[in-house]
């Protein structure tokens, strides 16, 4: 990069890679704030970190996922974060390293926007002390399914006492999942994590004991409305160190669980 560099040399459609995560924008909206980091960058002002990955994208060593907040911010030059959002220091951090005063004031003082998805009033139950509102809980839905077989012993005999289970996965809006299931959750397999104000199907929990999952349901005011069971395959799939018994009674089962 030669050393009289202007934003002329910039295209006008840019290709970011912002920690890992892809992004395209326009020139004028990383140049709009000219007293931000972005725009010292894309001007030319800045040459020690304007760098490019393999592909050849604009490289920026920040947090790829609230970077979506920080160029939503500079489109529209006001804040809007989805409600259950907390990561407000992480956000508020970002926005001072890109150098965007009025994106700081505006995150200290921001009030979440509420839910696109009415929420119908629902009177309590007879025997509940207070709504769901008065108790300051969200409302919501979220899914239980598990996989399960019961063991094989000798000549090819059932112990229905002994329940197999692979794993219990949980879908649902991700805030209402976490503050269900806390630290139990697993959260490995989950391809947007950090991202609140979604729903997803890519969650399990850490053990496999289905009481435990309902039992923290029940706490957090969850109640059962409705459930689903696949039955046994007859021709199930046959994994190692599974009995060809166990694979015939593999089965699938779902619960949902509502709080209104």
């Amino acid at each position: 990069m030669s050393d009289d560099q202007t934003s002329d040399d910039f295209p006008s459609i840019v290709e970011l890679n912002v920690g890992g995560v892809f992004y395209t924008t326009s020139l004028s909206t990383l140049t709009k704030e000219t007293d931000c980091l972005l725009a010292e960058i894309f001007t030319g002002k800045n040459k020690s970190l304007t760098i490019r990955d393999s592909k050849g994208k604009y490289y920026i060593d920040r947090d790829g996922v609230l970077f979506r907040y920080v160029l939503d911010y500079l489109r529209n030059l006001k804040l809007v974060l989805p409600e259950n959002f907390h990561e407000k220091e992480r956000l508020k951090q970002e926005a001072e390293y890109y150098r965007l005063p009025n994106m700081v004031k505006s995150i200290a003082s921001h009030h979440y926007a509420k839910s696109a998805i009415p929420i119908p009033h629902v009177r309590p139950a007879t025997n509940s002390h207070c709504t769901v509102e008065e108790s300051g809980k969200t409302p919501g839905c979220i899914t239980v399914g598990y996989r399960g077989t019961f063991a094989f012993g000798r000549d090819g005999l059932a112990d229905v006492k002994f329940r197999k289970l692979s794993r219990i996965i949980v879908c649902g809006r991700v805030s209402l999942c976490k503050d269900v299931f806390k630290d139990t959750l697993n959260e490995s397999r989950d391809p947007d994590r950090g991202v609140e104000d979604r729903y997803t199907n890519r969650y399990f929990l850490k053990h496999n004991f289905l009481e435990q999952a309902f039992d923290m349901l029940a706490d957090e005011g969850f109640r059962l409305v409705a459930s689903c069971g696949s039955g046994t395959n007859n021709a199930g799939e046959l994994k190692p160190g599974m009995d060809t018994e166990e694979a015939k009674w593999q089965h699938y089962n779902e619960f949902v669980f509502v709080r209104r």
